[in-house]
């Protein structure tokens, strides 16, 4: 199958379902688009033009589809004091610039990066989004904002969720949950929140326009650190979202498309009024746990969401706010990693603390780049710490008693280097020494360093030193910053 048959695939190859799963994703936007706004600031009609825009537009142009992206809360948090300082123009404009940044990491290939992020980590990402999808439906069953009526409609509609597919799979539970409380609630005209209490819906299609901002250096050494920080938490999201999608739907996708494919988007949607995004796991898991798997429920989702919105605002604004709120909690209830909880005792103990410090950082800074960095640290702290354990040091005497050789077994690096200069006896009476790395692999400079030291002490002692079996990699890096044979080289070594 050729490039464009496997694209019209995508498109074509699972019709029905998505467009089902579209329609159920673009009633979940709804709130969670308005809520965004409210984030960052801004009216409600810039989180829904901007969840209508990136949808639309990944759907032509992404890396992974059925994944769904929009306007999320993981980008607004970082908008606050933008709007806040210098207004809606600027964040328009950053919007732009952001996507341009998005655009430039794609062709640059830094998608590669996901690789060293480990499962540990990607496991508490997906437990952190998981608890911060359910917090953010709290303030809906407040008892101080809601009745009683509200909690009995939450549980009719989980039941109805998880109950349904035993029935039938035909139409996607949520969508039913949806249809079902609106029109029982419409019939007894009871009284709870509605999707039209979060804020009032646009009425009118988004039209380009230009940020109406100076184009100068100011401006932009203004929305460059909020660009920049945007579009890499944006890129985070979306490429562990991916990561999860596509081990939920057992295939491959194109983390640089999709890096390109973000910006793309992110770009257009600075030029029609909407903020920045990126892919969102709570509603992509809603697109494929409802059957979405190609790019037509995407684009569903979004073309939906604006007909909604701007043609059928006054039935979506009668939605009743206890029916998202419980697809929600289904996807919170869904996203989380049960087995991890199990696995705290099997695991090793390091994967474990990676994964528990990556989830209490998520929710505690409600930002995933900070959370996601903490675990990826500590993977690297884990990780060193235990390739140093596999160095070791042997060393034998020959008959005559005049020269030691030392096998130097496993990697040398920063984290082994300490074993490595106390193996060494610098006060035995030697003619010469042997060092002898031909079961060892030499990294950095905190080695090639190391090495120098080891050298020159016991030359400095009337020792010759000869290193013997060096592999061609850590030669080479070892002529190239290596000291020992230079004049003065013990001088300029302790001068560092």
């Amino acid at each position: 199958m050729n490039s464009f048959d496997a694209y019209r695939a995508q498109w074509f190859g699972n019709i029905r379902a998505d467009l089902l799963a579209g329609l159920v994703v673009a009633l979940a936007l709804i709130p969670e688009a308005i809520a965004f706004s409210i984030i960052a600031g801004v009216d409600p009609k810039v989180g829904l033009y901007a969840s209508f825009s990136i949808a639309v537009l990944i759907a032509f142009v992404g890396g992974r589809p059925g994944m769904i992206s929009a306007a999320t809360a993981a980008t607004a948090v970082l908008m606050v004091t933008l709007v806040r300082d210098h207004g809606l123009q600027y964040l328009l404009a950053a919007t732009v610039l952001t996507g341009l940044i998005q655009i430039a990491m794609g062709l640059l290939k830094l998608g590669f990066v996901m690789r060293y992020v480990s499962k540990s980590v990607m496991t508490g990402f997906v437990n952190a989004l998981a608890i911060l999808i359910f917090l953010a439906q709290l303030p809906e069953l407040d008892p101080r904002l809601v009745n009683g009526l509200t909690y009995v409609l939450v549980g009719a509609s989980l039941s109805i969720i998880y109950l349904l597919p035993y029935v039938t799979k035909a139409v996607p539970s949520p969508l039913v949950a949806i249809l079902v409380l609106t029109a029982l609630t419409l019939t007894f005209g009871w009284d709870v929140r509605t999707v039209g209490d979060m804020g009032a819906l646009p009425d009118t299609l988004p039209v380009f326009l230009i940020p109406d901002v100076p184009f100068t250096l100011e401006t932009l050494f203004i929305i460059l650190p909020y660009s920049m920080a945007i579009a890499v938490v944006g890129l985070l999201e979306s490429l562990m979202t991916q990561n999860l999608v596509d081990e939920l739907t057992d295939t491959k996708s194109d983390r640089n498309q999709e890096c390109i494919g973000q910006g793309i988007a992110n770009t257009a949607t600075g030029f029609i009024g909407g903020m920045a995004g990126c892919a969102m796991i709570g509603q992509s898991m809603i697109n494929v746990k409802s059957g979405g798997r190609g790019r037509l429920s995407a684009f569903t989702a979004g073309a939906v969401l604006l007909v909604l919105v701007v043609f059928l605002g006054e039935w979506v604004a009668q939605i009743p706010m206890p029916a998202l709120v419980a697809v929600m909690i289904m996807v919170s209830i869904g996203t989380f990693s049960w087995a991890s909880i199990r696995n705290l005792t099997r695991h090793p103990r390091s994967s474990s603390a990676v994964m528990i410090a990556t989830v209490v950082s998520v929710v505690y800074t409600h930002n995933l780049a900070i959370g996601v960095l903490v675990g990826v640290l500590l993977s690297g702290i884990f990780f060193a710490s235990k390739i140093a354990q596999l160095f070791a040091v042997t060393s034998t005497l020959s008959p005559d008693g005049r020269v030691r050789t030392y096998r130097i077994i496993g990697q040398l690096f920063y984290g082994s280097v300490e074993d490595f200069a106390a193996a060494f006896d610098f006060r035995e009476a030697l003619d010469k020494v042997n060092i002898d790395v031909s079961h060892a692999h030499i990294w950095d400079i905190s080695s090639v360093q190391a090495l120098d030291m080891v050298v020159l002490k016991f030359r400095r002692a009337g020792v010759g030193v000869e290193i013997i079996g060096m592999n061609e990699a850590s030669e080479t890096i070892v002529d190239k910053l290596a000291i020992h044979g230079k004049p003065d080289a013990l001088d300029k070594l302790m001068a560092h």
